[in-house]
């Protein structure tokens, strides 16, 4: 019998990973790039997270300046957020948080799991000094897009490309 989603999101632990979460982190990897990526972008390698995760990641979890948080139901990893701080620099004078990658599995959506990956990562990102937060996601990925706008993101940016 299964249960109803607000009791699944309770029993849905938000929390920092650990390197014993390495497998569900590239597990969700996996699941993103081919959701999203593999949907809606030819060029990117669909394969990066079965080839690079495991050491991205492990590497990632002991990095300062890296977040990668799960989303823990009874022991498995049932979504991700990874996060870094770029420091300042003299083109752009401020510290600023890139949210850059976030997935939730389908099952779990609608919970608010997501909303709370992105409450730890912006308050992470306040105490690395960041004062911007950005994301980027696909234009033609709408749902990804409103879920973002209603977590405080506004568009600042479009990128225009060609095939050549």
């Amino acid at each position: 019998m299964s249960r109803p989603m607000s009791d699944q999101q309770d029993a849905v632990v938000v929390r920092k990973a650990g390197h014993a979460d390495v497998v569900g982190l590239v597990a969700c990897s996996r699941a993103l790039f081919a959701e999203d990526a593999g949907t809606r972008d030819p060029s990117i390698n669909v394969d990066w997270p079965r080839e690079h995760g495991p050491q991205r990641f492990a590497a990632g979890i002991d990095d300062p300046d890296r977040l990668l948080l799960v989303a823990d139901r009874d022991g498995e990893v049932v979504g991700h957020l990874t996060g870094v701080v770029a420091e300042a620099s003299a083109m752009k004078p401020v510290r600023v948080a890139s949210l850059v990658s976030m997935y939730v599995q389908p099952a779990h959506r609608g919970g608010q799991i997501g909303g709370r990956l992105i409450g730890e990562f912006m308050a992470w990102a306040k105490e690395k000094g960041a004062e911007l937060a950005e994301v980027t996601a696909y234009a033609s990925n709408t749902e990804a897009v409103c879920f973002y706008e209603r977590n405080g993101f506004v568009s600042k940016s479009v990128t225009l490309e060609v095939a050549l």
